[in-house]
C-alpha cells in the first residue's frame, strides 16, 4: 500500500509540474424527475414491442416511464412491492436517480461490466445529469455511476453498502434502499470512510482530482514529466486496485471476481490457492479467539484442520473449492444461522466458488430419473427455474473435464457430498469426512 501511494504521489507531482494552474471541475445540479409509474421491470420493457431496439435502448425507454427497471429474470429477487417502495423513495429524493437491475455475465451486451451498462443506458437516455444504480462486480454488491461525477457522492454511497455489517446477506432491494438514502444525504464519502475504517484501505474515488501549486521546470523536466507522469499514474492505479481487490476478498471471502469463477484454468489456480491459504489462516485465528459454545468452537477448529489438510494436498480447482467449503463450514459453526433459519446453507452445489447458497431446490441430473435436493446460489437458482443449465464446476475424469458431480463418488469427496449439499444430516460434515480419510483415499 505504501508503495502504491508513493508511486501515485510521484506521478501527481510530475503532472502538476506541467499542468496549467487554476483548472477547476464544475459540478451541475440535477433537477427532479418525477416517475410516472410504479411497476417497472416486470417484463413490459422491451417485450412485445416492434422494431429492433438494442437492449440499452429498451432499458432507456422503460426508465422514461419509471425510475426502476428490473429484468424479468430478477423479478423474484426484487418483487413488485419492493420496486414500488424504491420508486417512492426515489421520488422523495427529488434527484435524477435510476435503478437498472439486469444480470451481468461475461459475454452479455455489457461485457459483464456494470460501468459499461451504465454508460450505454445513460447515452441512450440522452445524457445529462443522472445517477444510475446497478448490480456490482461482486455478489452482495451494487454500483453507482454519476453524471457529473461526484455531484452527490453516489460512487462511494453505493460502495459503502458492501462493507456495512448490517447489510451482510441483505437482498438487493434493501441494499439499493440504503444506497439511495446515503445519496440523498450527500455524505457518501464520509459513510464509505467509516465503513472501511477497519480495513486500513485508502478511499478510492471514481474521478478523484489532485490539486496543488507547482513551480515551472525546465523544458527537459517538462517533457520527462509528461512522459513519466502518466506511466507512474497507471502503475499506481494498478497497485491500488490490486490492493483494493485483496481487501474485498478478505472482508467477504466468497465475494470473488467473476474471472475466478469462469473455468478451472491452470492460470487461475495459483491465485485461488493463495486466496484459500489466506482464508484458512484467518479461520484458524477466528476459531482460536472465539468465545461461547465449546462444541461450536471445536467444530470450527476441526474445519480449520481439515481445510489445511485439503489445501496441502489439493490437486486442482475442485480441491481448492473444497477448502472454501470447509472454511464456510467452520464459519457457520462460529456464526450459526439466526432463529428463523433452521440451518446455515452450504456453498452453491453447482459451483461452490459462486459463494453461499440462498435456498435448496429440487434438481434432476441430466439423464437420470431421481431428483436431488441441492443448495443453489441466486444465479444458479434463476438458471434452473428458467430451465437453463447452470454454470458448474468441472473436475477431470479419464483426462477430460466433466462436471465434478459426474466423477464417481468413491473417487471424489466433493462428488459424494456436493460440497455440503448431499451430507446425510446432523452430525455429518465435510470436516468429519476429511478426518476419517475420505479425501486422502481419493489421492491415488
Amino acid at each position: 500500500m505504501r508503495r502504491a501511494l508513493a508511486v501515485g504521489a510521484s506521478a501527481v507531482v510530475l503532472l502538476l509540474g506541467v499542468a496549467a494552474p487554476g483548472a477547476t471541475a464544475a459540478a451541475g445540479a440535477a433537477g427532479p424527475q418525477e416517475p410516472e409509474q410504479h411497476s417497472a421491470g416486470e417484463g413490459s420493457a422491451g417485450e412485445g414491442s416492434t422494431g429492433q431496439r438494442s437492449p440499452g435502448q429498451k432499458i432507456a425507454d422503460a426508465l422514461r416511464r419509471s425510475p426502476v427497471y428490473v429484468d424479468p429474470s430478477l423479478a423474484t429477487a426484487v418483487d413488485g412491492e419492493q420496486q414500488r417502495k424504491l420508486v417512492d423513495q426515489i421520488r422523495q429524493t427529488r434527484l435524477p436517480i435510476r435503478v437498472v437491475l439486469v444480470p451481468l455475465v461475461e459475454g452479455d451486451s455489457w461485457g459483464g461490466k456494470p460501468e459499461q451498462l451504465a454508460e450505454v443506458v445513460h447515452d441512450r437516455m440522452g445524457g445529462g445529469p443522472s445517477i444510475l444504480l446497478t448490480l456490482g462486480d461482486y455478489s452482495d454488491d451494487i454500483a453507482a455511476r454519476e453524471w457529473p461525477s461526484g455531484a452527490h457522492q453516489a460512487f462511494h454511497a453505493a460502495a459503502a453498502v458492501f462493507f456495512q455489517d448490517d447489510m451482510k446477506g441483505a437482498g438487493p432491494a434493501r441494499r439499493l434502499a440504503r444506497a439511495i438514502s446515503i445519496i440523498k444525504a450527500g455524505n457518501g464519502d464520509e459513510v464509505y470512510r467509516k465503513a472501511t475504517a477497519g480495513l486500513g484501505s485508502p478511499t478510492p474515488g471514481p474521478d478523484r482530482a489532485a490539486g496543488a501549486g507547482a513551480g515551472q521546470g525546465s523544458p527537459l523536466i517538462r517533457v520527462l514529466s509528461l512522459v513519466g507522469g502518466p506511466l507512474l499514474l497507471v502503475a499506481a492505479a494498478g497497485l491500488l486496485l490490486r490492493r483494493r481487490a485483496r481487501l474485498r476478498d478478505l472482508s467477504m471471502p466468497f465475494a470473488l471476481p467473476r474471472s475466478v469463477f469462469a473455468a478451472a484454468r491452470v492460470a487461475d489456480e495459483a491465485g485461488l490457492r493463495e486466496r484459500a491459504g489466506e482464508e484458512v489462516v484467518r479461520l484458524g485465528e477466528e476459531a482460536r479467539g472465539a468465545q461461547g459454545d465449546p462444541t461450536a468452537v471445536t467444530r470450527a477448529l476441526d474445519a480449520y484442520a481439515a481445510a489445511g489438510t485439503v489445501l496441502d494436498r489439493a490437486r486442482g480447482t475442485a480441491d481448492l473449492a473444497g477448502v472454501f467449503a470447509l472454511i464456510a463450514e467452520g464459519r457457520a459453526a462460529l456464526s450459526p444461522a439466526p432463529a428463523p433459519t433452521p440451518v446455515t446453507l452450504p456453498l452453491c452445489f453447482f459451483h461452490p466458488l459462486h459463494g453461499p447458497a440462498v435456498r435448496r431446490i429440487a434438481w434432476r441430473p441430466l439423464g437420470r430419473r431421481e431428483q436431488l435436493r441441492v443448495a443453489a446460489c441466486e444465479v444458479c437458482l434463476r438458471a434452473v427455474r428458467s430451465r437453463r443449465a447452470p454454470e458448474v464446476l468441472t473436475d477431470r475424469l479419464e483426462g477430460r473435464p466433466v462436471p465434478y458431480f459426474e466423477v464417481p463418488a468413491e473417487d471424489s469427496l466433493w462428488a459424494a457430498t456436493g460440497y455440503g449439499s448431499l451430507l446425510s444430516g446432523d452430525g455429518d460434515s465435510l470436516a468429519a469426512r476429511v478426518q476419517r480419510g475420505d479425501f486422502t483415499r481419493t489421492l491415488k
